[in-house]
Parts: structure tokens; C-alpha cells; sequence
């Protein structure tokens, strides 16, 4: 533990070292706002490194989105706002207060009961409704997800999954009908309602919608980059193949990874490139 405490003063040195007189130009001229793209940037580094198993980068991917805190609580600091140690305690004392079943008298026995009482204890601490915190910059899909589930704590949710289908399939039946009429703003909201539902649905099977969508775009771009590189060792660009010869190496491609992912079950035979969101 005293290791800990040298290394994170001596971070905390460096970057106030960096801000002062005989610093980094440019790090003197960074503001909270002028960092913003670097601490989504680094977040997402650090996503990265975790889907991927890259283990050994995630340490460095990890101390990349520590130094962005730091970089902020040092701004702070020269403004007079807050210091990184108050942001040290803040967070310490929080962790205590949320989790009274750890260092207090409170029994709380699954995950679930704990999420619940989570959002009673914020309640509590003065939060008005409980959906509040979730951040307008997430991504829509991730923001959809976060907000049911605050919601699913104080019991507004289906009660089970089966609802959740039919609600999937209502909403699709009303984006159908809506295509139908071609009026361009209740296509889109029909079409947001059957997101929305999908959302519910994933949390009822246990998928993060954010993670199970970002794996199915790079699932797309790994096969369309196999079936690109195929018809170039064919000798033609991806431009001068027809649908139906991409669609065939599409198929073949989707095969070979899951041969190599050990799959067993017979594949049904899908409709190729415009398949894509068939595992």
C-alpha cells in the first residue's frame, strides 16, 4: 500500500509539474472542456484492450484514463475548486455509504437486491427521480439500457420475458404499418419504440445491447474485409463483384470462424453480406 501512495504523489506531481511556470505548453493550455475528447478516447482505449483479451495493454490503457483525472483535478486545483485528494475522499466516503452490507449492519444477499438499494440510498441522499444520472452523452443504446434499468428498481418493468416479446413484435407491427403510410416522422419514432423494446428485451436475457452491437459491427468489418481481400487474390476489386459471388465467400468466411470457434450446430444458409447480424 505505501507503494501505491508514492506512485499515485508522484502522478500527481508530475502533472502539476507539467501545468506550472517551466512546463508542457501544451498541457498548460489544456481546459476541462479541451480534454473532453481525450477522456472518451482513453475510456475507450480501455474498452478496447478488455474485448480484445489484450491484457498486457490494458495496464498502460488503464494508466493513460487515470492521468486524464488527474489532469482534471489539477485544473480544478488551480481555479480553487476542489483538489484530487477531496475527489480521493468524495469517492471513498461514497463507496461507505453505498454499501452498508459491507461495512455496516445492512443484509443484502444478491446483485439484484444491491441495485435496488443503490438507487434507494441515492434517493435518499436527495436524488428526485430514479432515473436521474444518467449521462445525455452516452450513446443512445447504452443510455436506453441504464435508464430501464434505474426505472426496474422501484418495480415500473414487465414482469416477464414473454411480455417482452410481444412487445418486440407489436412495436415491429407498428413500424411495418408506419413504413406502410411513408410518413418519415412516425417511421422514426416506430422505429425508436422497436429499439427501445429490444433494449428491454436484452436486459431480460442478460445481453449489454452497447457490447453485443459494437462485437456485431466488428464482426461486419472482419468478414467484408475477408471477402475484400478474397477477390483481390481473385484478382477483381470488391466494386467489379457481383452480390452473388460476395454473398458466397461471405458464407464461407462466416463458416470458417465458426469452425474455428468450435461450433457444432448445423448453420442455416442465410442471405450472405445482407445476413450480417447472423452469428
Amino acid at each position: 500500500m505505501p507503494e501505491i501512495g508514492r506512485e499515485f504523489e508522484r502522478l500527481v506531481e508530475l502533472m502539476a509539474a507539467l501545468r506550472g511556470e517551466k512546463g508542457c505548453p501544451w498541457d498548460k493550455e489544456q481546459t476541462h472542456r479541451s480534454l473532453r475528447q481525450y477522456l472518451l478516447e482513453e475510456a475507450y482505449e480501455v474498452i478496447e484492450a478488455i474485448d480484445q483479451e489484450r491484457y498486457e495493454d490494458l495496464q498502460e490503457e488503464l494508466g493513460d484514463l487515470l492521468l486524464q483525472v488527474v489532469f482534471h483535478a489539477q485544473i480544478a486545483a488551480e481555479a480553487g475548486r476542489f483538489t484530487i485528494a477531496e475527489v480521493l475522499r468524495g469517492i471513498n466516503e461514497k463507496l461507505v455509504r453505498r454499501h452498508p452490507h459491507v461495512f455496516g449492519e445492512a443484509v443484502v444477499r444478491t446483485a439484484s437486491e444491491q441495485t435496488r438499494h443503490w438507487e434507494k440510498l441515492k434517493r435518499e441522499e436527495g436524488k428526485r427521480s430514479a432515473v436521474e444520472g444518467v449521462p445525455r452523452e452516452l450513446s443512445a443504446l447504452l443510455r436506453a439500457h441504464r435508464v430501464q434499468a434505474k426505472a426496474a428498481t422501484i418495480g415500473f418493468d414487465w414482469n416477464r420475458v414473454e411480455e417482452v416479446w410481444e412487445k418486440v413484435r407489436e412495436e415491429l407491427r407498428e413500424l411495418e404499418e408506419a413504413c406502410a403510410r411513408k410518413n418519415p416522422a412516425e417511421i422514426e419514432e416506430e422505429f425508436g419504440d422497436l429499439l427501445f423494446s429490444l433494449v428491454n428485451l436484452s436486459r431480460f436475457i442478460g445481453v449489454n445491447p452497447e457490447d453485443a452491437l459494437r462485437q456485431t459491427v466488428e464482426k461486419f468489418i472482419r468478414r467484408f474485409q475477408a471477402v475484400e481481400r478474397i477477390l483481390l487474390e481473385r484478382g477483381k476489386k470488391a466494386g467489379e463483384a457481383t452480390l452473388e459471388e460476395m454473398d458466397q465467400i461471405w458464407e464461407e468466411e462466416k463458416r470458417r470462424e465458426h469452425r474455428a470457434q468450435g461450433f457444432t450446430s448445423p448453420e442455416p444458409e442465410g442471405e450472405g453480406t445482407r445476413d450480417c447480424l447472423q452469428s
